[in-house]
């Protein structure tokens, strides 16, 4: 399917506003296509039924997000948008996380796993994302809620790498500074 709409470098928002494909705004709901995008590889390579099933969670909430980013607010049909009960759903599977690992006294070393591996370039993307978000905000109106969210989901993502190092028996690398 292709309707060619796109083709002089405008893009729509729900609703009747086009914008600039480099726009903050497409920017933003773009690094997050990219991070959903990044968790479904995730989720084909993770043999961990609790680890995907989480992850399938925040596929639909990153969703939910992209839609959020991409509603100008003049459509008369508003899209879903992230809430505090997102942001407080992600806390709560954080603290889950938390309760299988040990405090964490050093910085440590993106690896181990390949599920670790890619959830640690889950959670730099998300960052981006993140930063893309706070660069839009400056320029659009957008949904306050949405930095506080993707601020959790990052540190979500970080201490699921390390739960997935465990499962996996896979030591975590501590950071010695300079070789």
């Amino acid at each position: 399917m292709y309707t060619r709409r796109g083709d002089k470098g405008e893009t729509s928002l729900f609703g009747p506003r086009r914008v600039a494909k480099d726009s903050p705004l497409v920017e933003a709901y773009g690094a997050v296509d990219e991070l959903n995008s990044l968790l479904g590889v995730v989720i084909s390579g993770c043999r961990d039924s609790r680890i995907s099933s989480e992850l399938r969670v925040v596929q639909r909430m990153l969703f939910v997000a992209g839609s959020d980013l991409a509603s100008d607010g003049s459509s008369p049909t508003k899209g879903p948008r992230i809430t505090g009960h997102d942001t407080t759903t992600l806390e709560k599977m954080t603290d889950r996380a938390l309760e299988s690992l040990p405090p964490l006294r050093n910085f440590i070393l993106p690896g181990g796993s390949r599920v670790a591996s890619e959830l640690q370039l889950a959670r730099a993307v998300c960052r981006r994302a993140e930063r893309r978000i706070v660069a839009a905000s400056k320029a659009e109106g957008i949904n306050g809620e949405l930095v506080p969210f993707f601020n959790r989901l990052s540190s979500y993502l970080f201490n699921l790498s390390r739960v997935a190092n465990l499962k996996a028996g896979k030591k975590e690398e501590i950071w010695k500074g300079r070789p």
